[in-house]
């Protein structure tokens, strides 16, 4: 079995300063508009189904919609994840050319998610969400679950997600390098509540994972290299992923002849082996792994929250934007918050409580 996705950074650079990360502080090109083509040609002989534009913030290549048109000119689905920053000024050029739309939130309140990100932010994250809807859009709400804000989450769901009808997915934060932390019991109860909940999606895997103790190198449950095609603003393949980036091969307008060389072999063999590897529960990678491992509980564990997922996204909300069409988001009044601190005793004006009539995820 081939590849299913790939990650395709088109820039490490970033308009936002976020403390759980550190891709912005490494210097970076755009990706070159040929290269890009080129690979993305290999992609689809390759088999590679999904393609993630990210970075950094993808916003910031000028050529990104192009970038979207030729993807799907190939049958291929396309995923971007903007913190909203630019969004609102390239929404109608992006209409209906990216699949999976995600807006990064991280707080209940303005404060506290500028400070989550290093810049002013929540407002255009806010008109992004308007903007979106009023096209016809329906973004995902990606929410990066950590000690510090794991009480928002009701708030956000209440009040911005469940009220305009948008998945809430529920990204755990991972560690690697110096960053990220582990999630205390309480955050995991209540990630386990809300994920039950319509319009929420958390694959439950990702909580066994870490329960688990995350990988194993002597019992490696990571596919990265198998299942994920890697690809740096510098037309590098990153081996065995971005996190880890053991190596970096030139890929010289010729990926597929790379990715059946022996050294990419090498790393498949490989993958999950390394002593990087031990512990490892980032996201991005165990999504797509678990998807190619039916024996193991990981993949059955999911399969529920995909196909709700799934269905929500391709049959639920593609039925209501062609009855309703372009929407007016529902969102809370943020202009008098004064807290930054908003999970006991949230001061902020609200929506009125909608009613769960929904059966659909």
């Amino acid at each position: 079995m081939g590849p299913i996705l790939c990650n395709y950074y088109l820039t490490y650079r970033c308009n936002a300063r976020c403390g759980f990360c550190d891709i912005w502080e490494r210097p970076s090109p755009l990706a070159s508009p040929a290269d890009v083509h080129r690979n993305l040609q290999d992609l689809k002989q390759l088999g590679v189904r999904i393609i993630d534009f990210t970075g950094g913030e993808p916003l910031l290549h000028p050529q990104l919609a192009e970038f979207l048109e030729k993807a799907h000119s190939l049958g291929q689905l396309t995923t971007v994840t903007t913190n909203g920053l630019l969004y609102p000024k390239q929404a109608h050029k992006l209409a209906g050319l990216i699949d999976l739309l995600h807006f990064s939130i991280d707080a209940a309140t303005p404060e506290a998610h500028n400070t989550s990100r290093g810049v002013r932010c929540f407002d255009k994250l806010m008109e992004s969400i308007e903007i979106a809807l009023s096209l016809g859009e329906s973004p995902d709400l990606l929410f990066t679950v950590t000690n510090q804000n794991f009480r928002d989450l009701p708030f956000i769901y209440e009040q911005i997600s469940y009220p305009n009808k948008l998945i809430l997915i529920l990204n755990p934060i991972f560690q690697y390098h110096t960053l990220g932390e582990t999630l205390q019991e309480e955050a995991f109860e209540l990630l386990r509540e809300y994920s039950k909940k319509p319009y929420v999606y958390l694959n439950p895997a990702f909580i066994t994972l870490r329960k688990q103790g995350g990988n194993a190198p002597d019992n490696p449950l990571c596919r990265a290299v198998s299942t994920t095609v890697v690809i740096s603003p510098f037309n590098e393949l990153l081996l065995p992923c971005y996190h880890a980036e053991l190596e970096r091969l030139p890929i010289q307008n010729n990926l597929c002849e790379l990715w059946q060389s022996e050294r990419v072999a090498w790393h498949r063999a490989h993958e999950g082996r390394h002593a990087v590897c031990k512990g490892c529960t980032i996201n991005c990678y165990f999504e797509p792994s678990f998807a190619t491992m039916p024996h193991t509980r990981y993949f059955w564990e999911g399969i529920p929250s995909k196909l709700r997922y799934i269905w929500t996204k391709f049959i639920v909300q593609r039925m209501r934007a062609k009855i309703s069409g372009p929407r007016t988001a529902l969102l809370p009044d943020f202009t008098n918050s004064l807290s930054a601190d908003p999970p006991e005793g949230l001061s902020l004006p609200v929506l009125p409580s909608l009613p769960h009539y929904e059966s659909s995820p």
